[in-house]
Formats: C-alpha cells, sequence, structure tokens
C-alpha cells in the first residue's frame, strides 16, 4: 500500500513526538504557538491593506481615507472591511465612479444642451412677458 506524504506524516509525527522528553515537546508546542500567532497576527495586518493598496492603485482622491479606515477596521474586528472593498473600487479613474460609461460621454453632453437650450427659450419668454407687463 502506497501512503501519500499526509499520512506518512500522521504515522510518523506521534513516534517524534513520544521520543521527546516532555520538556522538549512544551518548548516545541510554544514554539509552534508563537508562531502561529505571528503569521496571523502578520497575516490581518497584511489583509486590511488590502482595499487601501486598491485605492491607491487606481489613484482614488480618497484614498488616505480609506488607509485610516482600513486601521479602524482592525479594531472592529474587520467589520467595516468590506465596504471598505467596495468603496475602494468604485472609482477609477478613466470612468470617475460607479459602473457608467465615461463622464464626458454624448448622451451626457446631448442632455445638457437640450436643457441649456429649454433655458433659453424660457429666459426669453420671461423677458417677453416682463415688457408686456411693464407697458
Amino acid at each position: 500500500v502506497v501512503m501519500g506524504t499526509g499520512a506518512l506524516a500522521l504515522v510518523l509525527l506521534p513516534k517524534f513526538w513520544r521520543s521527546r522528553p516532555a520538556r522538549a515537546r512544551s518548548r516545541i508546542f510554544a514554539t509552534a504557538v508563537v508562531l502561529s500567532g505571528v503569521v496571523l497576527f502578520y497575516g490581518i495586518i497584511a489583509i486590511h491593506d488590502i482595499p487601501y493598496e486598491i485605492a491607491k492603485h487606481r489613484n482614488h482622491p480618497q484614498q488616505d481615507a480609506i488607509h485610516v479606515a482600513g486601521w479602524i477596521s482592525l479594531f472592529t474586528l474587520h467589520v467595516l472591511w468590506p465596504f471598505l472593498w467596495i468603496w475602494a473600487t468604485l472609482y477609477r479613474e478613466d470612468r470617475g465612479w460607479g459602473f457608467g460609461g465615461s463622464p464626458g460621454t454624448s448622451a451626457s453632453t446631448d442632455e445638457l444642451a437640450a436643457l441649456k437650450a429649454e433655458l433659453a427659450s424660457i429666459s426669453e419668454r420671461l423677458k417677453a412677458i416682463e415688457i408686456t407687463n411693464a407697458e
């Protein structure tokens, strides 16, 4: 029967563990706990900074606020973190906020021109009414 490395480790680990004196086992265990704690601590700090890195990459106008909120999120057990991710990804330099097209699309330009024309016609009618009321 061929065993994989994981199964082999499970077979050999108890022999390795029992062959050590109790003091050595407690030192190995304590070292493993400390190393796991250090890796977990630095892993959480590295993960909390992902929204800031996204904002920095996208040249987000509020990237400093996202960075500060990320640090605050560390103390709130990362409750804010998903919202920071969304906040950081909503802005892109080429299209602005949200998922629409670029800010200067022809549809918004045409709409603006129509509104200006309507405002001009309303202004002319208002002037005509003022002139007739003044007479």
